[in-house]
């Protein structure tokens, strides 16, 4: 069986570093293998927290050798990232056995997720495996060497943010539309206003940083004075769950909920939320919930206070926790619980807000950036009406085609079925693996001159698929009818992105006219398999 793009993603977890940077990898790893790459985790056993989260994955897992007993890494230096002690060895040890254990086997792209490593682990894995690297990244802290960058955190200018941290420019990939959330995340149940809180959830990270969680509860219930039902959710990787355990049973109405797959269900089933500024903002984003987040990581701050500042979330602080510089900025937690608890029309705002910025298809569309290259198309069918009708009439693409109008079903259909009857028009669907992410239409104007029209799912673009698709479209035709080809196209007045996407295919006119001549092939047309 042939096998799909092999792509590794370098990323660990500890009681350091927590759960959140392996469970997005997770998340990335099983969008990747939804679209038919070959993805594997190349991790290291700092302790036992790694295990306890891998225990039951179905993706490839590459070990790195544990590190040794007393290897704290490098000695704090001038230019070593701040986090570099979290790797337990030199930079140049761990790019070296990244290499040796994917050498025989060696990746297209390299992900890493990982705080202790810069831009010069970045460029001996480049050089050692001759493939790409995506940095994952939210704390513009050292330098990287990055051919995709993502940080799905909220930024005002995220190039302003990594400014003097960047080797090399990047593909950007930023801000909360490419969040790293479970595929589950794009059709979970979302969370549904209720005027009061019925109940109330409490999650603040995989391993509970400083077992703050007990901390939180303690203050839920007799600072805030909230009486309702509680659930509290954690995992067993968390080094502090006996004392956890032992505050849930002390308080009535208030359950411990352990090693959730994922925690949709959790988040949509409660009014009110509590959490950590992790990933798990973003996963309470997608479903909607109002909630209350506190900082328990340097990295949390700026994105929780940007949060704050939209409304899509109240900042609070723990006033026996000593946090950051931003922690002191926000009021209190049993203040901000009570103002919340009482206002239901500000927690509605809170919910919706938060819904605005997230649709869960973060991953989907970072795997599709790092395999735009897969792109195949095949002809379309009766089958794919119901979805090409849904593309079209989306108030993106239709604010950009040439009939505005939205287009009935019934009307549809009649159309699709006379297209794909015709002898002088081809509609053609482009897949990533299984995905459908886009259509591009032929039709035959004389001899030799085609028009070509194109839309992408509008949920995917600006990830460079519409350049794949209109390039591997004409190759199709080309290929397919065997002699030159005049390829004409037509952009509706202020279609600016329509207007770059034909220049940077080397399309001659403009602005809402524009040409290529398409050299002719004699070989079968490529096709999704």
């Amino acid at each position: 069986m042939k096998r799909g793009m092999r792509i590794a993603l370098r990323v660990d977890a500890s009681s350091a570093m927590g759960t959140g940077h392996l469970r997005r990898c997770l998340s990335l790893a099983q969008a990747l293998a939804e679209q038919g790459a070959d993805a594997v985790l190349v991790v290291r056993p700092l302790d036992d927290v790694v295990r306890l989260v891998l225990h039951q994955t179905n993706h490839a897992v590459v070990w790195l050798p544990p590190a040794e007993a007393d290897g704290a890494g490098e000695s704090p230096a001038d230019g070593l990232p701040p986090h570099h002690a979290w790797a337990q060895m030199p930079w140049q040890q761990d790019a070296n056995d990244s290499c040796a254990a994917l050498r025989a086997a060696p990746p297209e792209w390299m992900v890493v997720d990982h705080y202790a490593f810069d831009a010069r682990w970045h460029d001996a894995v480049r050089r050692g495996l001759q493939c790409r690297v995506m940095v994952i990244d939210d704390m513009a802290d050292r330098p990287l060497s990055a051919d995709v960058l993502l940080d799905h955190n909220w930024a005002p200018d995220h190039r302003e943010k990594y400014s003097g941290c960047l080797m090399r420019e990047p593909v950007w990939l930023t801000g909360p539309r490419f969040a790293l959330l479970s595929p589950a995340y794009r059709s979970a149940p979302r969370y549904r206003f209720k005027s009061e809180v019925r109940s109330l959830g409490i999650f603040m990270g995989g391993t509970d940083p400083g077992g703050i969680t007990a901390r939180v509860l303690d203050c839920v219930r007799n600072e805030a004075g909230y009486t309702g039902p509680v659930e509290v959710a954690s995992t067993s990787a968390n080094p502090h769950l006996g004392a956890l355990r032992a505050a849930c049973e002390a308080c009535p109405d208030t359950v411990l909920t352990l090693d959730e797959p994922d925690l949709a269900a959790f988040f949509a089933r409660h009014d009110l939320h509590v959490g950590a500024g992790g990933g798990a903002t973003w996963e309470r984003c997608c479903i909607g919930v109002p909630a209350i987040a506190l900082v328990v990581a340097d990295n949390q701050a700026q994105g929780l206070s940007a949060l704050h500042r939209q409304g899509a979330l109240r900042a609070a602080r723990l006033t026996n926790v000593s946090m950051t510089d931003f922690a002191p900025q926000a009021p209190p937690l049993a203040e901000v619980m009570r103002q919340v608890l009482e206002d239901a029309k500000a927690r509605r705002g809170i919910g919706e807000a938060a819904a605005a910025l997230v649709d869960g298809r973060g991953a989907q569309r970072v795997a599709l950036q790092l395999m735009r290259g897969a792109l195949r198309l095949r002809p379309a069918t009766g089958q794919d009406a119901p979805l090409l009708h849904e593309w079209r009439n989306h108030p993106a693409v239709r604010e950009v085609s040439l009939n505005p109008a939205p287009i009935r079903f019934a009307d549809h259909l009649v159309w699709i079925e006379r297209v794909l009857r015709a002898a002088d028009r081809w509609l053609l669907v482009a897949q990533v693996g299984e995905l459908a992410v886009g259509s591009v239409r032929f039709d035959r104007l004389d001899d030799r001159t085609l028009e070509v029209s194109l839309y992408l799912d509008p949920g995917l673009q600006g990830l460079g698929l519409g350049r794949e698709l209109l390039l591997q479209g004409e190759d199709y035709m080309s290929r397919l009818l065997g002699n030159e080809l005049s390829i004409h196209a037509v952009v509706t007045p202020g279609n600016l992105a329509s207007s770059r996407l034909f220049k940077s295919c080397e399309y001659q006119g403009g602005p809402t006219s524009y040409t290529k001549t398409v050299s002719s092939h004699r070989q079968a047309p490529k096709s999704a398999p």
